[in-house]
């Protein structure tokens, strides 16, 4: 039986050869479709990974509690808000909380405008208390991070992220230095070290004031809204502190057993989760459009098998004459199929990585592309099913061959 294979598979190979050109057109649509899939799902695939690695960095064990108004009260003219008092309420009655800061955002949540010179910069203006430095793994290149002395006498400093420092070409250490935040002149006391980008975004480009002093900045005008960041001391505990953090906003905002939490609660591997999900779903959308082009690589595969049927009649023939069974030509055929759409996956998959990270290389802040096994072994995979459907039906064309009939053939 292995002799007959053997056989098989280096008759095969010297029908490919014997017709190299015509072999290639055959497998050009295989290798369009593999090809295709592959520089989709490495190009969304590398998006999820680099998203599932910078949100690692936001620790497992953190909550981030934020207000959330429905669009319907956002018509209406009602707005929630959490308070000081929410964050008074979180850190007194929750135990098993490692460490918890406010953040509050400049107005509307938008970039403030910072000066520094004759240069001006648009950044993320918050402020945050100095526990905030272990919540969000925050760490400095030059000076310090925000104390608690700063925000208890609500001191004019702040800390820079390093992509502002560069926007308003402060100096390398710009400690020291004075910048104006909506007219204000703050000095900076500390440089974070870099985080880089995520969603083509970058997340040093930021100003941390003192919370009292950045509540100061904004005035008794502005009712504040702020968000409530957490980390936990152990794991085990999360769902039950979420839930016993659910019940004491839904108290305090006397909210009835019918009407829908006016907040948020979030953990970051539920947002990364999120974000995954999303992107899963894409790429199934996209691999499965893109796929459309194997099933007319498949027909056309089946169509030259076909022919190379009616041309090798008399081949087919002799075979059988020589004492070929049935099944030795519908192996010789089928594999032969096989192997093409084998060799073109094999050729669409190389060319599919290498258009994904030529396409990721050049979509600016993009990151790189990244094929997963799962997706490497799906494209093979489904070469040869498409090898196996497609070929069957010529192989058995030939294997039904009277012989008799095939050596009269012309």
């Amino acid at each position: 039986m292995w002799f007959i294979i053997v056989e098989s598979i280096r008759a095969a190979f010297t029908s490919i050869s014997a017709h190299a050109f015509r072999s290639f057109l055959t497998t050009l649509g295989i290798i369009i479709g593999v090809a295709s899939v592959i520089a989709t799902v490495s190009i969304i695939q590398g998006l999820s990974y680099t998203i599932g690695q910078q949100f690692q960095g936001l620790g497992s064990n953190s909550i981030t509690i934020r207000s959330y108004t429905p669009m319907k009260d956002r018509m209406q003219g009602r707005i929630a808000r959490l308070t000081p008092a929410d964050l008074d309420l979180v850190s007194y009655r929750v135990s098993g909380i490692e460490s918890i800061t406010p953040v509050l955002y400049s107005q509307s949540n938008t970039s403030g405008q910072i000066r520094y010179g004759t240069e001006t910069a648009f950044a993320s203006i918050q402020g945050t208390t100095y526990t905030y430095q272990q919540v969000a793994s925050l760490y400095a290149k030059y000076g310090r991070f925000l104390s608690d002395s700063d925000n208890k006498t609500r001191r004019r400093v702040c800390i820079i992220g390093e992509e502002l420092r560069k926007t308003l070409s402060l100096p390398e250490d710009p400690t020291g230095e004075f910048i104006a935040i909506n007219g204000e002149w703050i000095k900076i006391i500390g440089l974070m070290e870099p985080r880089g980008e995520i969603f083509g975004q970058s997340q040093d480009n930021f100003v941390l004031l003192p919370y009292n002093s950045m509540q100061s900045l904004m005035g008794n005008i502005v009712e504040p809204d702020i968000f409530i960041q957490l980390t936990i001391a152990s794991l085990e505990e999360l769902e039950a502190i979420k839930s016993r953090i659910k019940r004491l906003l839904r108290d305090s905002h006397e909210l009835k057993p019918d009407v829908d939490d006016d907040f948020n609660i979030q953990t970051a591997e539920q947002l990364t989760d999120s974000f995954n999900n999303i992107l899963n779903s894409v790429t199934v959308v996209m691999g499965g459009i893109v796929s459309i082009s194997l099933l007319v690589g498949g027909i056309g595969i089946m169509n030259i098998m076909l022919v190379s049927v009616t041309e090798r009649t008399r081949e087919i023939g002799i075979c059988k004459a020589i004492g070929a069974k049935r099944q030795h030509i519908l192996l010789q055929f089928l594999l032969e199929a096989l192997i093409l759409c084998l060799l073109g996956g094999i050729i669409g998959l190389i060319l599919g990585y290498g258009i994904g990270i030529l396409a990721a290389s050049y979509i600016p802040n993009f990151p790189p592309a990244h094929t997963p096994l799962w997706a490497v072994m799906l494209a093979l995979g489904f070469s040869v099913m498409v090898g196996m459907v497609f070929g069957i039906l010529p192989a058995a064309k030939a294997a039904n061959l009277d012989p008799i009939e095939a050596l009269r053939y012309e």
